[in-house]
């Protein structure tokens, strides 16, 4: 397949690209006494410290400079006066993630292709927060228990980047990581925001660090009806993060986090819908109260242990106690107990007379969930039970890396993880349709990363990815027992370079990821009439190019300009399947645009427009089918989002910002769901974009 890409943003970032003069440093150095650059947020290169760039993170990306391949580091001053709810918001300016907000907390979250055939919630992507999965133990996942306001910095590690959590799945990993009594933006924190759609939300934070102890601790509430009807939600969050040192790089700490999260739910439309009534919802939206309530309270104990300036220690324990009733087309009902750990062990030293370095951990998660199901009668009361089980799950992994730097700059990488995942159904109604099932697997990684003395970074690598069915691809309606899904197996191979040029700086991947047994809603022989549900489809490919620029366009006494460009190009098609041939893959745009300009003023205040373009159509279904017989369209249509970004911080610590979005009020299309053949299925899988709306907010920190 030829690589086909849309000319104005690739021109854009070539241009630019192309007149570079110069080259900084990879590694965090001393600051200068000239003034600091600005730098691309999701990019690992940082070169001169970034007043908006603290040393906890700019720490945070020298580590994950070390990964032969496309990672990022998001620090929570780049989306600190924008109203941020969800991934949608911030890791926007992180090329080649796709995240699309579908209803409240949840949005459609996919890293190179992954998780396509879920039409809700997430699947092939480890998020974490201090490195402890949000993710179930059967690894399904979901966005609710994520409060993006007690980030210092998100971590993302794409496709096969992830192994330093033991992670496998084809989309990576994604760590919150939380700020402490000592990595706290300020030692107080007061925030209210408020807009669109009744939105309210505050936030009150502390950070206190006394002799050997710390402590942070914060709480949020929020609520908002939501763009579209049934949306309405409310949120409360307590977070405690206290510590104690035992001298450098030596401490323990105790992580408490609760939730107690009410989320109705709109569900998709069809196009016509969509496009010309957006804020309206399927009637059974209503009338059976569509919701997802999360009551959860997690608790994490963490230690890292310097032994000695070679050899380091992580390590956490942790327990989940998670309550969820969810009414839709049916009642989910269910309580979950879930725990686990990990380990991991840091090397640096010599070997052979070579600088080299490594890590090497273990990771375990277990849990069990009693869950049932009830018919869905609308009201406070759910209709008769028909569904009571106990799914329990748990899965290891064991995994190690090291670099060999051959050269001064070059270094050969290798590692791997083993993995393990266990499944074992109850099924307290029909005994007979009870089951068990274990899968198991190898994941070597090798790779490449050279590195100049300025600090630009050229890597390679190729590794196996795999992803074993949660309990969503293995209990499906009325199918007796397990349905027999396989493992997803995939081989990606990717080549990449980050670094700064003179005024820009650039962090660009390429990837192409041969796959076995994709996880979609896939029909596996129409002779058979199964519907559509979750199975292995045959081979696949996911291939395409990430790219970010950041342009420094000027930096002086009257201020800065700088333009912060992301493109993504996604090709995603089946290779010789029997039903779909050579077809493109449904749901994620194959090319997507972002640019911020913004302005920055030494009085303090900014100004910054944005635009968010996918220009081409988006396809619903593996058919590729682009109209009905009528004539009716039936992809989901490009677009171009305007929105301004805009705010003062004044020298008392009270900021103000505006955070206005879609300043034309366009009806849109921000995602879609995947249906096998759009001529023969409902396509009501059309979700709508926000329309207009604008929040204010103001922070007070001292």
């Amino acid at each position: 397949m030829s690589l086909k890409t849309t000319a104005a943003p690739c021109a854009l970032l070539l241009a630019a690209f192309a007149a570079t003069p110069s080259i900084a440093r990879a590694e965090p150095v001393a600051p200068p006494t000239e003034d600091p650059v600005t730098t691309l947020d999701s990019v690992i290169v940082t070169g001169r410290r970034n007043p908006e760039d603290p040393a906890v993170v700019a720490e945070a990306r020298a580590l994950l400079s070390r990964t032969p391949g496309a990672v990022a580091v998001v620090s929570s001053e780049t989306y600190q006066d924008r109203y941020a709810l969800t991934f949608a918001d911030t890791l926007r300016s992180v090329p080649g993630v796709f995240a699309q907000r579908r209803w409240g907390e949840e949005v459609r979250l996919s890293i190179r292709g992954s998780g396509i055939g879920n039409g809700a919630h997430l699947r092939g992507v480890l998020l974490a927060q201090d490195g402890v999965p949000f993710n179930a133990p059967d690894g399904f996942g979901e966005f609710q228990e994520i409060d993006p306001l007690i980030a210092r910095h998100i971590d993302v590690f794409k496709g096969g980047n992830a192994l330093r959590f033991g992670g496998a799945a084809l989309g990576g990993a994604i760590n919150v990581v939380t700020p402490t009594g000592r990595t706290a933006a300020s030692p107080n924190l007061i925030r209210v925001e408020g807009g669109s759609f009744d939105t309210l939300r505050g936030h009150v934070a502390l950070a206190r660090d006394w002799g050997d102890w710390d402590l942070y601790a914060a709480a949020t509430y929020g609520r908002s009806d939501g763009f579209r009807d049934n949306q309405e939600s409310e949120s409360k969050r307590l977070t405690l993060n206290l510590g104690r040192s035992f001298g450098e790089g030596r401490e323990l700490r105790l992580i408490v986090q609760g939730n107690d999260l009410d989320q109705s739910v709109s569900s998709a439309v069809t196009r016509q819908q969509a496009l010309t009534n957006p804020t309206a919802v399927p009637a059974n939206n209503t009338a059976l109260g569509f919701a997802r309530d999360v009551k959860s309270l997690r608790t994490t104990v963490l230690g890292r242990w310097r032994v000695d300036d070679s050899l380091s220690f992580e390590g956490a324990l942790y327990v989940v106690d998670k309550d969820l009733y969810h009414p839709i087309s049916i009642v989910i009902d269910q309580n979950s107990l879930q725990w686990g750990g990990y380990g991991r062990l840091d090397w640096n030293g010599r070997l052979g007379g070579m600088r080299a370095d490594a890590y090497a951990g273990i990771s375990y998660r277990g849990g069990t969930t009693d869950a049932f199901t009830f018919v869905a009668a609308g009201g406070a009361r759910p209709g008769a039970k028909i569904g009571d089980a106990v799914q329990d799950a748990t899965g290891i992994d064991v995994f190690a890396e090291g670099r060999l730097f051959v050269t001064d700059q070059l270094a050969l990488v290798a590692g791997g993880s083993y993995g393990r995942a266990e499944r074992d159904y109850t099924n307290n109604l029909v005994a007979s349709n009870s089951a068990e099932t274990t899968f198991d697997w190898f994941a070597p990684r090798i790779g490449l990363l050279w590195e100049d003395e300025a600090g630009t970074q050229v890597y390679a690598n190729l590794t196996r990815s795999v992803e074993a069915p949660n309990y969503g691809a293995l209990v499906q309606g009325s199918v007796p027992q397990f349905v027999p899904v396989d493992i997803q197996d995939a081989w990606t191979a990717e080549i990449g370079t980050r670094g700064r040029r003179g005024p820009f700086t650039f962090d660009i991947s390429a990837y192409r990821a041969q796959i076995e047994g994709e996880l979609l809603n896939y029909i596996v022989d129409p002779a058979l009439n199964i519907p559509a549900a979750t199975f292995n489809a045959g081979d696949t490919v996911h291939q395409g190019v990430e790219a970010g620029l950041d342009w420094r366009i000027m930096d002086s006494a009257e201020g800065r300009l700088t333009l912060r460009q992301t493109y993504a190009w996604s090709d995603f098609f089946f290779e010789d399947d029997r039903v779909y041939g050579d077809n493109r893959l449904p749901v994620v745009p194959e090319h997507l645009y972002r640019a911020e300009l913004k302005y920055a003023h030494p009085a303090g205040w900014f100004v910054a427009p944005s635009v968010e373009w996918s220009p081409t159509d988006v396809l619903i279904d593996y058919a590729n089918t682009r109209s009905a017989a009528d004539g009716t369209p039936l992809t989901a249509p490009d677009y171009a989002i305007l929105s301004l970004n805009a705010g003062w911080s004044f020298d008392n610590g009270v900021s103000l910002f505006l955070d206005a979005r879609n300043l034309t009020d366009d009806n849109y299309i921000s995602t879609v769901n995947a249906v096998t053949d759009a001529r023969r299925v409902a396509s009501a899988v059309f979700v709508p974009g926000e329309g207009r709306s604008a929040y204010l907010g103001v922070r007070y920190a001292f």
